[in-house]
This record gives C-alpha cells, sequence and structure tokens, in this order.
C-alpha cells in the first residue's frame, strides 16, 4: 500500500486536469480530463475505482521504467491497485473518467 507521507497527490501535480468532486473519511472522488498530448507528472493513487466516461487511449510509465499501454471504452469501470504512474494520452480523444480512490 502506498502511504499519504509518500504519495504524490494527483490533485496537487495536475491540479489543472484533477479536481475533487467528493471527499470523506472513507473515500475521495475525483474528475479527470485531458486532451490528446497531455501528460501528467509522476503521482500516485491509493486503491481505486475508475469509471470512463469517454473512450480514450493512454500510456501509463511506472518508476520501474514499465510502459503499459490502455485501451478504455466509455462506460467501462475497472478496479485498479495502488500504484505511482506518469499517464500520457497517446489517443486522439479527451480523457475523461470519475476516480473514486479507497482510503
Amino acid at each position: 500500500m502506498i502511504s499519504k507521507s509518500t504519495m504524490q497527490d494527483p490533485v496537487v501535480t495536475d491540479g489543472d486536469k484533477y479536481s475533487v468532486v467528493l471527499e470523506n473519511e472513507r473515500v475521495r472522488v475525483l474528475r479527470y480530463h485531458d486532451k490528446p498530448g497531455d501528460r501528467t507528472l509522476p503521482h500516485a493513487h491509493p486503491d481505486y475505482v475508475l469509471y470512463a466516461e469517454s473512450s480514450f487511449k493512454r500510456r501509463l510509465t511506472f518508476p520501474d521504467g514499465r510502459k503499459q499501454e490502455v485501451d478504455v471504452k466509455a462506460g467501462s469501470i475497472s478496479w485498479v491497485k495502488a500504484h505511482i504512474h506518469i499517464g500520457e494520452n497517446i489517443g486522439d480523444t479527451n480523457t475523461d473518467v470519475i476516480i473514486v480512490e479507497l482510503k
């Protein structure tokens, strides 16, 4: 698990793309939006659920240098384990997602 003290908060690192829409003692809900070619700074997420509002293609780069390309369809819901990454929109559509981070 990634501890809060070492986590780079995406709302801080990429406040132009992430916004908090709800937060309480159990979850934090983020809205994320970017455009083709946009890239985030390195940041971390605890375990979370992702809901894709749009279809998009991204490249995730992890601290060990490993890269993963994902092609996500609008309406899909994914469970994602805690991790640190850089995200890059490598498609030709905007990325629009809702992220429900568990505390």
